[in-house]
């Protein structure tokens, strides 16, 4: 029989909603065990856009300040080009928090941080090369997850399993919740292209010739986004590395010799966009947080961070119950009720930006930047109020789960 350990609640993937929901309730006096399948936190080409909701998150917490000692780089606005017509689409300098920024840091040095300083909880154990392979189900009720590790499989029993493990969940579909697929038009190339300090650069990238470029600065290098239409990254391979690095120049020429970095199609990572959401995040025993219970866009960076006050609400409403043992579907269900709305809105933005995308993808002319758009941003007061939307989002959460100093272990 395999091995069995129990524990209050048990967390399935250690992304930003399984890692900050861990953290959270151990810092609240819940024991918990955070599964992550692989060795560490290092994989390329996650999302790493720290937007201001996020750092308020920090501020609060007290953890801010040394935060912002790791290396990364402040957008205070972010905008692009379309042809010739350079913009600004977002404008954060006026929102109401402490840091008025985008921070751009790699996701495995957010994840890091956040989960060393889980340590110092006696509550919190973070359990790496720990795959959730299936669930523990009595009479309808699910009582724990099944585990996979390099030398054994194990049975975690927990009062309650909350399923992180991302837009591909194990957990969700062993569990048979059906997803709701809203459809996206788009692809997303992502490869890396080295960068000079007097390069310009725009966060949000540059359209012309058929194509939308993204380029995130990482300080010696670009982690660069090509969006392309859904499917047909068979087509561009087909046309060869040599028109691929022509493409990159057509629309960003300052690249200049950089483009031939990309060497072989291996370089390229395809990401397959998503929008989707579960009609029901829960059943009894078990919860679904961030992209297990909706996938969202690349488009805005926003998937991160909305993941990360999915995992704030969950605290909030869920800590104390789960400390004394009452956690009712009743709970799980106002917590959805209080996370659909801002999801709901931000999916349809999503939908209709991905959608925009398809009057211009693919028409191989120069670009010219509409007269609706150069209207639009002569608005009064637009870029801040889409500062707003993307900085703070529909609905931020706030730090209310309480602190259980007896769990702080005295050696941290």
């Amino acid at each position: 029989m395999p091995e069995r350990e129990t524990t209050t609640c048990c967390i399935a993937g250690g992304g930003p909603a399984g890692v900050m929901l861990g953290y959270l309730l151990a810092r609240a006096g819940v024991r918990v065990i955070v599964l992550e399948k692989h060795k560490d936190f290092f994989r390329d080409f996650r999302g790493d856009t720290i937007h201001p909701s996020t750092l308020e998150l920090m501020r609060e917490l007290g953890l801010l300040d040394e935060f912002l000692k790791l290396p990364h780089q402040r957008v205070p606005s972010i905008g692009g080009l379309f042809g010739d017509y350079a913009f600004t689409a977002a404008d954060f300098s006026h929102l109401p928090v402490k840091c008025k920024f985008i921070a751009l840091m790699p996701q495995w040095d957010f994840l890091n941080f956040l989960s060393e300083h889980g340590k110092r909880f006696s509550t919190f154990d973070l359990r790496t090369e720990h795959e959730a392979v299936g669930l523990l189900e009595s009479e309808g009720v699910i009582k724990g997850v099944r585990v996979k590790t390099p030398q054994e499989e194990i049975e975690i029993a927990a009062d309650l399993v909350v399923a992180c493990d991302g837009r591909h969940s194990t957990v969700r579909d062993a569990a048979g919740f059906k997803v709701i697929d809203l459809g996206v038009p788009v692809d997303v190339l992502w490869f890396r292209i080295s960068r000079k300090s007097e390069d310009s650069y725009q966060a949000l990238g540059r359209i012309d010739y058929g194509s939308m470029l993204i380029l995130i600065n990482r300080g010696d290098y670009f982690q660069s986004g090509l969006i392309i239409r859904k499917g047909a990254f068979d087509s561009v391979k087909e046309a060869g590395i040599p028109a691929f690095h022509e493409s990159l120049l057509r629309i960003a020429p300052f690249l200049g010799q950089r483009v031939k970095e990309i060497s072989n199609w291996d370089q390229v990572k395809l990401l397959s966009v998503q929008i989707n959401r579960l009609r029901k995040l829960y059943k009894p025993g078990l919860l679904c947080i961030g992209d297990a219970a909706h996938a969202m866009s690349p488009a805005g960076g926003v998937g991160i961070n909305l993941a990360i006050q999915d995992a704030v609400a969950t605290a909030n409403i869920l800590a104390e119950p789960l400390r004394a043992g009452r956690v009712t579907e009743d709970l799980l269900a106002k917590l959805q009720e209080r996370r659909e709305f801002p999801v709901r809105v931000i999916q349809a933005a999503q939908e209709r930006a991905h959608n925009a995308s398809l009057n211009f993808l693919g028409h191989p002319e120069k670009a010219h930047a509409p007269w609706q758009m150069r209207a639009f941003f002569k608005i009064p007061g637009i870029r801040r109020i889409i500062g707003l939307g993307i900085g703070l989002g529909v609905r931020p959460e706030h730090i209310h789960s309480p602190l259980e100093k007896s769990v702080i272990r005295d050696t941290m």
